[in-house]
């Protein structure tokens, strides 16, 4: 399997589809993704990982897909053929920060646009994980 390098030990395995039918083959889980595992942010993970995933696969390949992190084991399953949904992407969005987040939530203000979860404005602080500009 291509992509153990990138996001860890993977396999191929069956998965919904649009249609409400199960793909034979056509899911793939990684076992621990090395990106979530790596960055430990809930907020990395959905905005720089699997939202461009998604969008890459669908505007440019034609292929719907639907990647479902578990937060909890660092799994993520990526079901091919399975349009993301509105209130899954909502979801994603609004995950809370994890516990362990080195950014300690700096990061979903920074991606939210100097938002916080409440709605105010604020100077959100680029993240520290962040390659700075010099």
């Amino acid at each position: 399997m291509t992509g153990t390098w990138l996001m860890g030990e993977c396999e191929v395995n069956d998965c919904d589809v649009d249609g409400g039918s199960v793909g034979k083959d056509q899911g793939v889980l990684v076992k621990r993704c090395r990106f979530l595992e790596e960055s430990g942010c809930a907020s990395v993970c959905v905005n720089s990982c699997k939202i461009p995933t998604q969008n890459f696969f669908n505007e440019n390949m034609g292929l719907p897909l639907t990647m479902t992190p578990d937060y909890e084991t660092g799994e993520c399953q990526f079901s091919f053929g399975l349009t993301p949904t509105e209130v899954g992407e909502f979801d994603a969005r609004n995950t809370p920060c994890l516990s362990r987040c080195p950014t300690t939530g700096s990061m979903r203000i920074w991606h939210d646009g100097g938002k916080r979860l409440d709605g105010k404005s604020t100077t959100a602080p680029k993240c520290s994980l962040m390659d700075s500009e010099d």
